[in-house]
């Protein structure tokens, strides 16, 4: 076995709930075109709290986790925007507190479990161009709860 891994195969996917509150577990659809995904850091928000009287270092307390918008770099195609558009229409169309959940599988062959977590999914803008360059964009999302690991989803 290599000791390492490849994204070769790696997926991102999105489902909505079908019951508010709870994170689907099958019916999620691949987003094509992302040939890039951020790491999605849950560290806290450390907060300084040293006291004047401190002489040698500061003191710190844990604040809230904030992993930021999510950036997708996706290849900016027909397929792509079918698909995004499939997924912004889904997510518009949730109701009764329903949320929008993505999902970040690893390559099936790897064995390891999905990170999951609910978001808001923006509206897509221009992404620009270059000369000779791939047409590129960014599908951007925002965290709406807390990261989970499980199984990756049927």
């Amino acid at each position: 076995m290599a000791n390492g891994l490849i994204s070769a195969g790696a997926t991102v996917k999105w489902a909505g709930e079908a019951t508010a509150g709870t994170r689907p577990t099958s019916g999620y659809t691949i987003l094509p075109g992302v040939t890039a995904v951020p790491a999605i850091n849950q560290d806290a928000n450390v907060k300084q709290t040293t006291p004047i009287n401190q002489t040698v270092n500061h003191t710190y307390t844990r604040g809230l986790a904030d992993p930021g918008a999510i950036g997708l770099t996706v290849n900016d195609y027909d397929a792509f925007r079918t698909g995004f558009s499939a997924m912004k229409t889904a997510y518009d169309a949730l109701d009764g507190g329903k949320q929008m959940w993505v999902e970040l599988a690893y390559p099936p062959e790897a064995g390891l479990a999905s990170f999951y977590m609910p978001v808001e999914v923006t509206e897509l803008g221009f992404g620009g161009f270059e000369v000779d360059e791939v047409m590129e964009n960014t599908v951007n999302l925002i965290p709406a709860g807390a990261m989970v690991e499980a199984e990756a989803s049927a």
